[in-house]
Protein backbone atom coordinates (compact mmCIF):
# COMPACT_ATOMS: atom_id res chain seq x y z
CA UNK A 1 0.00 0.00 0.00
CA UNK A 2 1.74 3.52 -1.06
CA UNK A 3 1.00 6.03 1.61
CA UNK A 4 -2.26 8.35 0.90
CA UNK A 5 0.25 12.17 0.06
CA UNK A 6 -3.19 13.64 2.44
CA UNK A 7 -1.62 11.73 6.07
CA UNK A 8 1.22 12.58 7.60
CA UNK A 9 0.94 10.11 10.26
CA UNK A 10 0.77 6.54 10.00
CA UNK A 11 -1.43 4.31 7.99
CA UNK A 12 -0.65 0.34 8.98
CA UNK A 13 -2.17 -0.92 12.38
CA UNK A 14 -1.11 -4.25 13.47
CA UNK A 15 -2.86 -5.88 16.63
CA UNK A 16 -2.05 -8.46 18.60
CA UNK A 17 -4.23 -10.41 21.15
CA UNK A 18 -4.17 -13.88 22.59
CA UNK A 19 -6.47 -15.08 25.69
CA UNK A 20 -9.59 -13.22 25.98
CA UNK A 21 -8.57 -11.22 22.58
CA UNK A 22 -12.02 -11.86 20.96
CA UNK A 23 -13.82 -9.65 23.38
CA UNK A 24 -11.28 -6.82 22.86
CA UNK A 25 -10.48 -6.41 19.57
CA UNK A 26 -14.87 -6.31 18.75
CA UNK A 27 -14.16 -3.12 21.30
CA UNK A 28 -11.41 -1.88 19.21
CA UNK A 29 -13.05 -2.68 16.12
CA UNK A 30 -16.06 -0.94 17.45
CA UNK A 31 -14.33 2.61 17.62
CA UNK A 32 -12.89 3.10 14.41
CA UNK A 33 -15.01 5.05 11.93
CA UNK A 34 -16.37 3.56 8.25
CA UNK A 35 -13.39 5.85 6.41
CA UNK A 36 -10.08 4.83 8.00
CA UNK A 37 -7.48 5.89 5.72
CA UNK A 38 -5.28 2.50 6.94
CA UNK A 39 -5.08 -0.58 7.04
CA UNK A 40 -5.35 -2.82 9.86
CA UNK A 41 -4.13 -6.30 10.79
CA UNK A 42 -4.78 -8.51 13.17
CA UNK A 43 -3.16 -11.62 14.72
CA UNK A 44 -5.47 -13.57 17.12
CA UNK A 45 -3.77 -16.95 18.89
CA UNK A 46 -6.51 -19.87 17.06
CA UNK A 47 -6.50 -23.43 16.80
CA UNK A 48 -4.93 -24.59 13.77
CA UNK A 49 -7.75 -26.63 12.73
CA UNK A 50 -11.05 -25.85 11.41
CA UNK A 51 -12.78 -22.72 10.41
CA UNK A 52 -12.38 -19.42 12.26
CA UNK A 53 -15.38 -16.61 12.21
CA UNK A 54 -13.59 -14.05 13.66
CA UNK A 55 -13.77 -11.93 10.20
CA UNK A 56 -17.20 -12.08 10.75
CA UNK A 57 -17.39 -11.17 14.26
CA UNK A 58 -15.09 -8.12 13.60
CA UNK A 59 -17.20 -7.33 10.93
CA UNK A 60 -20.31 -6.90 12.74
CA UNK A 61 -19.09 -5.11 15.44
CA UNK A 62 -17.57 -2.34 13.70
CA UNK A 63 -18.05 -0.01 10.13
CA UNK A 64 -14.81 -2.14 8.60
CA UNK A 65 -15.09 -5.30 6.45
CA UNK A 66 -12.72 -8.10 8.36
CA UNK A 67 -11.07 -10.58 5.91
CA UNK A 68 -9.47 -13.63 6.17
CA UNK A 69 -6.57 -12.34 2.85
CA UNK A 70 -5.34 -14.48 0.18
CA UNK A 71 -1.99 -15.00 -0.35
CA UNK A 72 -0.26 -11.94 -2.48
CA UNK A 73 -3.25 -10.21 -1.97
CA UNK A 74 -3.03 -6.35 -2.42
CA UNK A 75 -3.34 -4.22 0.60
CA UNK A 76 -6.22 -1.64 0.84
CA UNK A 77 -7.24 1.62 3.16
CA UNK A 78 -10.39 0.92 5.14
CA UNK A 79 -9.99 -2.64 5.86
CA UNK A 80 -9.21 -5.68 8.16
CA UNK A 81 -7.27 -8.36 7.52
CA UNK A 82 -7.07 -11.34 9.87
CA UNK A 83 -4.58 -14.26 10.06
CA UNK A 84 -6.44 -17.61 8.81
CA UNK A 85 -5.81 -20.55 11.05
CA UNK A 86 -2.32 -22.16 11.06
CA UNK A 87 -1.00 -19.48 8.55
CA UNK A 88 1.38 -16.78 9.39
CA UNK A 89 0.26 -13.46 8.56
CA UNK A 90 3.23 -10.91 7.45
CA UNK A 91 3.42 -7.88 5.32
CA UNK A 92 5.97 -6.70 2.44
CA UNK A 93 6.26 -4.84 -0.76
CA UNK A 94 2.30 -3.58 -0.53
CA UNK A 95 1.46 -6.81 -0.46
CA UNK A 96 -0.23 -9.45 1.90
CA UNK A 97 1.98 -12.60 2.52
CA UNK A 98 0.72 -15.86 4.23
CA UNK A 99 2.81 -18.76 5.65
CA UNK A 100 3.57 -22.17 6.94
CA UNK A 101 6.79 -21.40 8.39
CA UNK A 102 8.14 -22.54 11.78
CA UNK A 103 5.83 -21.62 14.61
CA UNK A 104 6.62 -18.58 16.87
CA UNK A 105 6.68 -18.91 20.66
CA UNK A 106 4.35 -21.68 20.07
CA UNK A 107 2.00 -20.35 17.72
CA UNK A 108 1.11 -20.03 13.77
CA UNK A 109 -0.31 -17.58 13.36
CA UNK A 110 1.92 -15.32 15.42
CA UNK A 111 2.26 -11.85 16.66
CA UNK A 112 5.64 -11.30 16.45
CA UNK A 113 5.76 -12.38 12.96
CA UNK A 114 3.74 -9.55 11.61
CA UNK A 115 5.32 -6.85 14.06
CA UNK A 116 8.99 -7.68 12.70
CA UNK A 117 7.31 -7.65 8.78
CA UNK A 118 5.43 -4.60 9.32
CA UNK A 119 8.19 -2.87 11.23
CA UNK A 120 10.36 -3.71 8.21
CA UNK A 121 8.15 -2.89 5.10
CA UNK A 122 6.76 0.72 6.68
CA UNK A 123 9.14 1.79 9.39
CA UNK A 124 7.46 4.84 11.00
CA UNK A 125 3.93 4.50 9.30
CA UNK A 126 2.87 1.24 12.13
CA UNK A 127 1.21 1.19 14.86
CA UNK A 128 1.49 -1.45 16.87
CA UNK A 129 -0.79 -2.64 19.60
CA UNK A 130 -0.95 -5.56 22.09
CA UNK A 131 -3.73 -6.75 23.71
CA UNK A 132 -5.00 -9.53 26.44
CA UNK A 133 -3.41 -12.54 26.52
CA UNK A 134 -0.82 -14.73 28.48
CA UNK A 135 2.72 -14.57 28.45
CA UNK A 136 4.91 -12.93 25.87
CA UNK A 137 4.02 -13.12 21.99
CA UNK A 138 4.01 -9.34 20.39
CA UNK A 139 6.86 -8.14 22.71
CA UNK A 140 9.76 -8.74 19.83
CA UNK A 141 7.64 -7.83 17.38
CA UNK A 142 6.64 -4.10 19.49
CA UNK A 143 10.28 -3.63 20.36
CA UNK A 144 10.89 -3.70 16.20
CA UNK A 145 7.93 -1.37 15.67
CA UNK A 146 9.84 1.11 17.88
CA UNK A 147 13.20 0.41 16.65
CA UNK A 148 12.17 1.62 13.23
CA UNK A 149 10.13 4.51 14.37
CA UNK A 150 6.54 3.39 15.01
CA UNK A 151 4.27 3.69 18.11
CA UNK A 152 3.91 1.16 20.78
CA UNK A 153 0.41 0.80 22.50
CA UNK A 154 -0.21 -1.55 25.15
CA UNK A 155 -3.59 -1.85 26.74
CA UNK A 156 -3.76 -1.56 30.64
CA UNK A 157 -2.80 -4.35 32.22
CA UNK A 158 -5.32 -3.96 34.77
CA UNK A 159 -7.91 -4.02 32.43
CA UNK A 160 -6.71 -6.76 30.79
CA UNK A 161 -8.97 -10.43 30.69
CA UNK A 162 -5.29 -12.04 30.98
CA UNK A 163 -2.27 -9.33 31.58
CA UNK A 164 0.66 -11.46 30.77
CA UNK A 165 1.52 -9.81 27.46
CA UNK A 166 0.67 -6.22 27.74
CA UNK A 167 2.83 -6.38 30.72
CA UNK A 168 5.44 -8.28 29.04
CA UNK A 169 5.68 -5.42 26.30
CA UNK A 170 5.60 -2.76 29.12
CA UNK A 171 8.54 -4.18 31.29
CA UNK A 172 10.56 -4.75 27.78
CA UNK A 173 9.96 -2.12 25.27
CA UNK A 174 9.47 1.72 25.57
CA UNK A 175 5.94 1.86 24.88
CA UNK A 176 4.21 5.08 23.92
CA UNK A 177 0.65 4.70 25.20
CA UNK A 178 -0.98 2.89 27.90
CA UNK A 179 -4.87 2.60 27.93
CA UNK A 180 -7.93 1.40 29.16
CA UNK A 181 -9.81 -0.89 26.34
CA UNK A 182 -12.49 1.22 25.71
CA UNK A 183 -9.55 4.26 24.79
CA UNK A 184 -7.91 2.59 22.33
CA UNK A 185 -9.54 2.67 19.06
CA UNK A 186 -10.01 6.45 19.35
CA UNK A 187 -6.48 6.92 19.87
CA UNK A 188 -6.06 4.69 16.70
CA UNK A 189 -7.26 7.13 14.67
CA UNK A 190 -5.64 10.36 16.34
CA UNK A 191 -2.46 8.83 15.57
CA UNK A 192 -3.29 8.30 11.76
CA UNK A 193 -2.93 12.17 10.88
CA UNK A 194 0.22 12.97 13.89
CA UNK A 195 3.47 13.82 12.00
CA UNK A 196 5.91 10.84 12.08
CA UNK A 197 9.89 10.75 11.89
CA UNK A 198 11.74 10.18 8.90
CA UNK A 199 12.52 6.40 7.91
CA UNK A 200 16.08 6.47 7.14
CA UNK A 201 18.24 3.74 8.50
CA UNK A 202 16.04 3.26 11.31
CA UNK A 203 15.33 -0.40 10.10
CA UNK A 204 18.62 -1.69 10.00
CA UNK A 205 18.55 -4.28 13.27
CA UNK A 206 15.24 -5.51 12.41
CA UNK A 207 16.10 -9.39 12.10
CA UNK A 208 14.87 -10.99 8.57
CA UNK A 209 11.90 -13.37 8.38
CA UNK A 210 12.97 -16.81 7.34
CA UNK A 211 12.45 -17.90 3.87
CA UNK A 212 9.71 -19.30 2.06
CA UNK A 213 10.76 -22.88 3.48
CA UNK A 214 10.95 -21.79 6.77
CA UNK A 215 15.18 -21.85 7.17
CA UNK A 216 16.91 -19.30 9.01
CA UNK A 217 19.77 -17.91 6.83
CA UNK A 218 23.09 -19.08 8.38
CA UNK A 219 22.51 -17.55 12.28
CA UNK A 220 25.95 -17.32 13.08
CA UNK A 221 27.20 -15.29 9.69
CA UNK A 222 24.25 -12.82 11.35
CA UNK A 223 26.15 -12.34 14.66
CA UNK A 224 24.27 -15.08 16.58
CA UNK A 225 25.81 -17.73 19.11
CA UNK A 226 24.44 -20.85 20.58
CA UNK A 227 22.57 -20.37 23.45
CA UNK A 228 23.38 -23.64 24.93
CA UNK A 229 19.70 -24.45 24.77
CA UNK A 230 17.80 -26.93 22.45
CA UNK A 231 14.53 -26.03 20.40
CA UNK A 232 11.41 -27.73 22.58
CA UNK A 233 9.70 -27.99 18.87
CA UNK A 234 12.48 -30.01 16.58
CA UNK A 235 15.69 -30.59 19.66
CA UNK A 236 17.65 -28.07 17.65
CA UNK A 237 20.37 -25.87 18.79
CA UNK A 238 18.51 -22.68 19.52
CA UNK A 239 20.91 -19.16 18.89
CA UNK A 240 20.53 -15.52 20.49
CA UNK A 241 22.15 -12.23 19.40
CA UNK A 242 23.97 -10.68 22.45
CA UNK A 243 23.00 -7.91 23.32
CA UNK A 244 20.04 -7.91 21.45
CA UNK A 245 16.85 -6.85 24.12
CA UNK A 246 14.53 -8.01 24.41
CA UNK A 247 16.18 -11.93 23.93
CA UNK A 248 14.77 -13.67 21.09
CA UNK A 249 15.85 -17.09 20.59
CA UNK A 250 15.75 -18.89 17.37
CA UNK A 251 16.80 -22.20 15.62
CA UNK A 252 17.66 -23.18 12.48
CA UNK A 253 14.37 -24.09 11.21
CA UNK A 254 12.70 -21.25 12.05
CA UNK A 255 11.33 -21.89 15.44
CA UNK A 256 11.74 -18.85 17.48
CA UNK A 257 10.88 -18.09 21.30
CA UNK A 258 11.13 -15.47 23.53
CA UNK A 259 12.38 -15.87 27.10
CA UNK A 260 8.22 -16.38 28.77
CA UNK A 261 7.13 -18.72 26.11
CA UNK A 262 10.44 -21.13 25.44
CA UNK A 263 9.90 -21.42 29.56
CA UNK A 264 6.78 -22.27 29.28
CA UNK A 265 7.21 -24.94 26.04
CA UNK A 266 9.78 -26.44 28.26
CA UNK A 267 7.26 -27.03 31.02
CA UNK A 268 4.97 -28.28 28.78
CA UNK A 269 7.51 -31.22 27.58
CA UNK A 270 8.49 -31.86 30.55
CA UNK A 271 5.13 -32.67 31.68
CA UNK A 272 4.89 -35.18 28.35
CA UNK A 273 8.04 -36.47 29.40
CA UNK A 274 7.10 -37.16 33.05
CA UNK A 275 4.16 -38.57 32.30
CA UNK A 276 5.75 -41.18 29.02
CA UNK A 277 8.98 -42.01 31.75
CA UNK A 278 5.66 -43.11 34.33
CA UNK A 279 3.54 -45.07 31.77
CA UNK A 280 7.01 -46.92 30.69
CA UNK A 281 7.85 -47.92 34.30
CA UNK A 282 4.02 -49.35 34.49
CA UNK A 283 4.48 -51.07 31.85
CA UNK A 284 7.90 -52.70 32.86
CA UNK A 285 6.55 -53.52 36.21
CA UNK A 286 3.37 -55.13 34.76
CA UNK A 287 5.65 -57.10 32.49
CA UNK A 288 7.82 -58.25 35.01
CA UNK A 289 4.74 -59.14 37.09
CA UNK A 290 3.78 -61.63 34.19
CA UNK A 291 7.67 -63.20 33.77
CA UNK A 292 7.30 -63.69 37.48
CA UNK A 293 4.15 -65.94 37.80
CA UNK A 294 5.39 -67.57 34.31
CA UNK A 295 8.40 -68.55 35.96
CA UNK A 296 6.92 -69.52 38.81
CA UNK A 297 4.23 -71.87 37.13
CA UNK A 298 7.39 -73.55 35.55
CA UNK A 299 9.29 -74.20 38.83
CA UNK A 300 12.03 -71.78 38.21
CA UNK A 301 12.37 -69.96 41.72
CA UNK A 302 15.52 -68.35 40.70
CA UNK A 303 14.09 -66.02 37.54
CA UNK A 304 10.75 -65.86 39.21
CA UNK A 305 12.40 -64.05 42.34
CA UNK A 306 14.53 -61.32 39.59
CA UNK A 307 11.51 -60.67 38.00
CA UNK A 308 9.72 -59.92 41.62
CA UNK A 309 12.85 -57.36 42.12
CA UNK A 310 12.17 -55.74 38.75
CA UNK A 311 8.50 -55.43 39.52
CA UNK A 312 8.72 -53.96 42.91
CA UNK A 313 11.76 -51.54 41.72
CA UNK A 314 9.98 -50.76 38.91
CA UNK A 315 6.36 -49.86 40.72
CA UNK A 316 8.71 -48.04 43.33
CA UNK A 317 9.99 -45.63 41.01
CA UNK A 318 6.30 -45.35 39.38
CA UNK A 319 4.64 -44.59 42.50
CA UNK A 320 7.20 -41.97 43.55
CA UNK A 321 7.13 -39.67 39.77
CA UNK A 322 3.28 -40.38 39.96
CA UNK A 323 3.54 -38.77 43.24
CA UNK A 324 5.76 -35.91 41.81
CA UNK A 325 2.95 -35.03 38.49
CA UNK A 326 -0.01 -35.67 40.69
CA UNK A 327 0.03 -35.52 44.87
CA UNK A 328 2.96 -33.40 45.83
CA UNK A 329 2.98 -30.32 42.81
CA UNK A 330 1.71 -30.59 39.19
CA UNK A 331 3.37 -30.15 36.23
CA UNK A 332 0.48 -27.73 34.98
CA UNK A 333 0.64 -25.60 38.51
CA UNK A 334 4.21 -25.11 37.29
CA UNK A 335 3.41 -24.11 34.15
CA UNK A 336 0.60 -21.56 35.39
CA UNK A 337 3.15 -20.27 37.92
CA UNK A 338 4.91 -19.01 34.76
CA UNK A 339 2.08 -17.40 33.28
CA UNK A 340 0.96 -15.48 36.77
CA UNK A 341 4.38 -14.23 37.01
CA UNK A 342 3.85 -12.85 33.56
CA UNK A 343 0.75 -12.12 34.10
Amino acid sequence: MEPDPKITGRDIIVIGASAGGVQALCAVMEKLPPNLPAAVFVVLHISPDGFSALPAILSRSGYLPAVHPSEGEVIQPGRVYVAPPDRHLAIMNSHIHLSRNASENGHRPAVDVLFRSAARAYGSRVVGVVLTGNLDDGTSGLAAIKECGGVAVVQDPRDADYPGMPKSAIANVEIDRVLPLGEIGGLLTHLLYEPRPADDGLCQEVEEEPDDMGIMEDPEAKGHEPSGLTCPECGGSLFEKPGERPLHFRCRTGHAYSPESLLSKQFTSLEGSLWAALRSLEENASLSRRLERKSREHGNIFSSKRYERRALEAEKHAEALRKILIEDKKIEDLTMDVEAETG
